[in-house]
């Protein structure tokens, strides 16, 4: 898109142009190159770039938490001990990341962008159903990427105003989404993550209750997953926890989630493999 240089202080043709209430559609036609999926690689080229991993969500009474672990891997390496993998999207929905950092980072903010950009031209807050159709679009962009071993598998949690309560969806490297029931996880230590919250939820949690299971799968994932950071206490590094309310997105401070992470480890002096479910 090249800038108009006739001195006249109007904005290029492709601004003034109708379309689409949707910014991603107009980057794509007018310039698909700054796109996260739109730069061309060598074919056969894999490439070893940082990776985030493991993403949690759990569905509570009134609302719906997020957390992401903050370990970044490359290879066997610890690329970065203090990433950030959950995102605000909006005031009332949140993305986590896994998969390629910083395509991942850049295609949230495109997301960011993209729901700013439909509120202010339709005059109206998108649907949190059309948030994650939104969503699904970008991901489906990226699949060229993603089979050069560049995937960004993210999941996105909000809260819905139409239905008054909290939702989460998940995706496949193709776009795919699944809205899931009560819980959710992603990235390479979800298997063990799944495996803590499917033990530990159920109905009628509290927002720290949600808050608590989330630490506590991530710290099991990171109990099985090299690539999982679990609370670094000697460091100061918690994982990222937020809520969605109908009041809207809220970030845990570091204080609130030192405290569940101090709890939590010092349950596990007597009880390393966690909290125990009831076998009947």
């Amino acid at each position: 898109m090249e800038a108009n240089t006739g001195g006249t202080g109007r904005l290029p043709a492709a601004f003034l142009t109708p379309g689409s209430s949707s910014f991603f559609d107009f980057l794509a036609q007018h310039s698909p190159s700054l796109l996260p999926g739109g730069r061309t690689l060598p074919e056969g080229l894999t490439i070893e770039a940082p990776h985030g991993t493991t993403i949690v969500s759990a569905v509570f009474d009134g609302g719906v938490v997020i957390a992401g672990d903050r370990r970044a891997t490359m290879g066997n390496v610890i690329a970065q001990r203090d990433i950030e993998k959950v995102f605000p999207a909006d005031e009332y929905s949140a993305v986590g990341i896994a998969g390629t950092a910083g395509l991942a980072v850049e295609m949230v903010r495109l997301f960011q962008l993209e729901l700013e950009h439909y509120e202010k031209i339709e005059g109206a807050v998108l649907s949190l159903e059309g948030k994650a159709n939104r969503l699904t679009t970008m991901i489906r962009s990226n699949l060229a990427m993603a089979m050069q071993g560049l995937a960004v598998v993210p999941v996105f949690a909000g809260y819905d105003l139409d239905l008054g309560r909290g939702r989460i969806f998940t995706y496949d490297v193709t776009g795919g989404r699944s809205e899931e029931r009560g819980f959710a996880a992603t990235g390479s230590g979800s298997v063990f993550a799944r495996g803590s919250m499917k033990k530990l939820y159920r109905d009628g949690l509290s927002a720290e209750q949600a808050a608590t299971l989330a630490v506590q799968a991530l710290y099991d994932a990171a109990d099985d997953d090299s690539a999982t950071g679990g609370p670094d206490l000697a460091r100061g590094i918690y994982p990222i926890v937020s809520v969605i309310t109908e009041d809207g997105f809220r970030r845990l401070a570091d204080e609130e989630v030192s405290a569940i992470a101090a709890s939590i480890t010092a349950g596990r002096r007597d009880h390393p493999n966690g909290p125990q479910a009831p076998l009947l």
